[in-house]
């Protein structure tokens, strides 16, 4: 089949032409999905569904929104890539806006989420070797259960043997600790420590929100040995909790922190925050990307956070965040073992898999995420409304009648 003609294909022509021209290392749902507006999309069949998933918490603002084509539109016409070898305007004023509202001095554009945490790697790594030149301080501690990312580093970083088994040897002087365990941080965190990484809360781990007083007592330990404290916000960050940063709540900076998925709306960018103290030690040279902080991107970004950062819009995702826990803990199904999460964030765990329920969800007009085996993660546009939670429910109590 060539998908080079100008007729339009099938579902099914689309699929197989997906099975023999494409890497096959995605497990898809079978769904063309052809338009979407706000929250809903539709199939190429003209099917609808409620889209619980956003592109894996990326749609912030949920599909085709109106604002973001006229700004993407307006700066395509202008100017759409540059390289980094030139000044553009975009990238300053993005940059401008992410490091007023932050504890950051300075901020790297990359082009994801797993880009921005290896930067933060070799951040960290040069940062140690520069402030603490007779020590050999290569080690990197992590948290089971987290996620940051696919690349060789940020792999390293991912403990979860189904991810990393086939590519061993990984990157070496990595650490896992347990998550939220304050007892076992000395343990964990010592002299050879160049930085720690968190996800504020975990995603695809399960959804598990950091206890405040970890996040703290993680400062303290860093800041005894000398460690960067790294929090990786690439998917609970840009509004997700309700505040615009998922860290806030336990009143603790880092000193580098890791952006990406919605920070423009569903278009690849990923960014790297830090202080004065981390942008000191790098250089010209140093690190780069040919994509990076491109015009397009930037200005559709600024545009973005310019909405998300607002408070009536934070206050938004805190309320219809709250009422989708409380509906869901309302489904009485033995199936449920607990709902946990922060603003639209949202896990649901389950005594059973979830892959049966995610696959209903589509004959049942949702689109639905797992975080592991057992947990359904909710994570929708974060202009979801409270009808389409009560739709929600619904379903999900229908599916789970069936299982």
């Amino acid at each position: 089949m060539s998908t080079t003609q100008t007729d339009e294909l099938t579902a099914t022509q689309i699929m197989a032409g997906e099975k023999q021209h494409i890497l096959q290392t995605y497990k898809r749902a079978p769904v063309v999905l052809s338009h979407g507006d706000g929250v809903k999309v539709w199939d190429i069949e003209g099917r609808e569904y409620l889209d619980f998933a956003a592109g894996i918490a990326v749609n912030a603002l949920g599909h085709a929104d109106a604002g973001m084509a006229d700004v993407l539109a307006a700066q395509a016409r202008k100017l759409t890539h540059t390289s980094n070898l030139y000044y553009t305007a975009p990238q300053v004023q993005l940059a401008e806006k992410l490091t007023a509202n932050s504890f950051a001095d300075k901020v790297f554009f990359t082009n994801s989420g797993t880009e921005a945490n290896e930067g933060a790697i070799k951040f960290s790594r040069k940062y140690a070797k520069v402030n603490y030149p007779n020590v050999h301080k290569t080690q990197i501690v992590c948290f089971d259960h987290a996620f940051h990312g696919r690349t060789m580093g940020s792999l390293a970083l991912t403990p979860k043997e189904a991810y990393q088994a086939a590519f061993r040897p990984l990157m070496p002087d990595v650490v896992v600790a347990p998550f939220n365990d304050i007892a076992a941080l000395n343990t964990h965190i010592t002299d050879q420590t160049c930085a720690v990484f968190i996800e504020p809360v975990q995603g695809e781990g399960g959804i598990h929100p950091a206890d405040p007083k970890f996040l703290a007592a993680l400062r303290t330990r860093c800041n005894e040995v000398g460690a960067l404290l790294v929090f990786d916000e690439v998917q609970c960050g840009l509004g997700r909790t309700g505040d615009l940063w998922g860290h806030t709540i336990g009143g603790v900076e880092p000193d580098i922190m890791t952006l990406a998925k919605p920070l423009a709306g569903g278009l690849p960018i990923g960014a790297i925050l830090v202080t004065d103290a981390v942008a000191a030690v790098m250089g010209y040279g140093d690190h780069g990307s040919t994509f990076a902080g491109g015009p397009l991107v930037c200005a559709v970004a600024s545009h973005v956070f310019d909405r998300i950062s607002k408070p009536a819009f934070l206050t938004h995702v805190k309320e219809v965040g709250a009422y989708m826990m409380d509906r869901l803990q309302e489904i009485n199904s033995p199936l449920i073992k607990t709902v946990r999460g922060r603003g639209l964030m949202v896990g649901v765990e389950f005594n059973t898999e979830v892959e049966p329920i995610i696959k209903k969800g589509v004959d049942n007009g949702l689109l639905l995420v797992g975080a592991g085996v057992n947990v359904l993660r909710l994570v929708p546009p974060l202009i979801l409304e409270k009808g389409q939670v009560d739709s929600l429910v619904e379903r999900i109590t229908g599916i789970l009648t069936t299982l």
